[in-house]
């Protein structure tokens, strides 16, 4: 008699499986997110010991201002491209990317063209960083969008090749910049290898993205992509009106300073500046396979990253000055002092992370808007209020106290978003 096999047995190896290949996403993500850190700090280490401190206070406002870009690129082409269409089809994943791509570039175009012109307003030291910022974002912004398309794939080494590709780059471009020794060139240098590796991601997709069918994709996930580009841009416009206020009370060397302690944390900055790289896309799979884990994987997910913080703020806090110096130069004495706020600020801002994955995967867009506006608020607050009271080091601890108060608030809509899924389970992601 042949034995019978329960329903348990048929789905064990399928829930085997399962995890197999959770486990290797992760684990791409993890390799991805490690090249885009290092190579991210090992520029600003680079930039900061050619420079010196004031001009490298310059180069950080055009970084920055690149990251308030970026996250209006990936507001409106790239998040709703992870939240619908991780783990779809291979042609509906062709389509989406080629539209969510060719809207990537042209951001990148428009806003690049407002950055041009700002630049020449401004002139003096600031603007032909900018100038030079607005010639090179349409490359940054395709390079970033490819990692998204190839996240939501499934195929995470597609874009960890695409980061080392850029890596590769980086090097020849960042000694010539040297040998110029002006902000202008180190931005041109950074941007140029960007576009080297968006070059290299219409190989690996085989898709050439079409910015004639930008409006469209715009068109076709506005329910989404508006509100994503009002948080994207709440959450890096409040980063950049910091770093302009704190240049204003305090001065330019302050913001180097934020910017050197921000360095020295740089592999989980980067991290959390590329959560939906991976989590979003992971997040959406849980909700579709198994919704009732969803909770558990945001808080294995934004625990870990706060603990992992917390270990390295422990680390950098041991580091001998000697070889801070010799890591940063003369940015390292005022970025020292403030690796403890920097720390808990970046481990506060973890583990909200994991519940704004929750809330991605979700489609919850407006509990998430409401929770980055709040987080934004607190902190320019705390920022700008810590550095009229105490300079450099309260505006550190002032933004440290926001991203913990936030967090909590991310955790609470997230627990109301499940609540609210439980009650009433109607499917919010669509795949094609």
């Amino acid at each position: 008699m042949t034995p019978t096999t329960t329903e348990g047995e048929n789905t064990r190896p399928t829930a085997a499986t399962a995890k197999r290949a959770m486990v290797g996403r992760l684990s791409w993500g993890l390799a991805d997110q490690a090249a885009s850190s290092m190579t991210n700090f090992a520029v600003g280490i680079y930039v900061a010991r050619s420079l010196g401190l004031a001009a490298f206070g310059v180069f950080s406002l055009a970084w920055l201002t690149y990251g308030v870009v970026l996250n209006v690129s990936r507001g409106l082409a790239t998040d709703p491209l992870v939240v619908r269409f991780s783990g779809v089809p291979a042609a509906s994943w062709r389509a989406a990317a080629a539209r969510s791509s060719g809207a990537a570039l042209g951001v990148g175009a428009a806003l690049g063209a407002v950055c041009l012109l700002v630049g020449l307003g401004l002139g003096g030291r600031v603007g032909p960083a900018f100038v030079c910022l607005g010639v090179v974002l349409p490359g940054l912004l395709l390079q970033d969008a490819w990692r998204f398309a190839f996240f939501a794939a499934g195929t995470g080494q597609k874009a960890f090749a695409n980061d080392l590709v850029w890596g590769v780059a980086l090097v020849p471009a960042m000694v010539v910049a040297a040998r110029v020794g002006s902000v202008a060139a180190f931005v041109l240098a950074w941007g140029a290898s960007a576009a080297v590796a968006a070059g290299y991601g219409c190989l690996q997709s085989g898709i050439r993205p079409p910015m004639t069918q930008a409006r469209g994709w715009l068109r076709e996930q506005r329910d989404l992509g508006y509100r994503y580009l009002v948080e994207n841009v709440s959450l890096s416009g409040a980063s950049q009106l910091r770093a302009y206020g704190l240049g204003a009370i305090v001065g330019v060397g302050a913001v180097g300073a934020v910017r050197g302690a921000e360095h020295l944390l740089g592999p989980f900055l980067a991290v959390l500046m590329g959560l939906s790289l991976v989590t979003v896309a992971e997040a959406a799979r849980v909700l579709r396979q198994a919704p009732h884990r969803l909770a558990r994987f945001c808080l294995l997910l934004g625990g870990g990253q706060a603990a992992a913080a917390l270990l390295w703020g422990a680390a950098l806090l041991l580091t001998p000055d000697r070889v801070g110096e010799f890591v940063l130069g003369g940015v390292w004495h005022s970025a020292s002092e403030l690796i403890v706020p920097a720390t808990l600020g970046v481990a506060g801002a973890g583990l909200g992370s994991g519940a704004a994955a929750g809330l991605r995967a979700l489609a919850a867009a407006r509990r998430s808007l409401r929770c980055q506006l709040f987080a934004s608020a607190c902190y320019v607050g705390g920022g700008l209020g810590g550095a009229a009271v105490a300079g450099t080091i309260g505006s550190a601890w002032g933004v440290a106290a926001a991203t913990v108060c936030a967090s909590a608030v991310w955790w609470l809509q997230l627990r109301s978003a499940l609540r609210e899924r439980h009650h009433n389970p109607i499917p919010e992601v669509r795949t094609s």
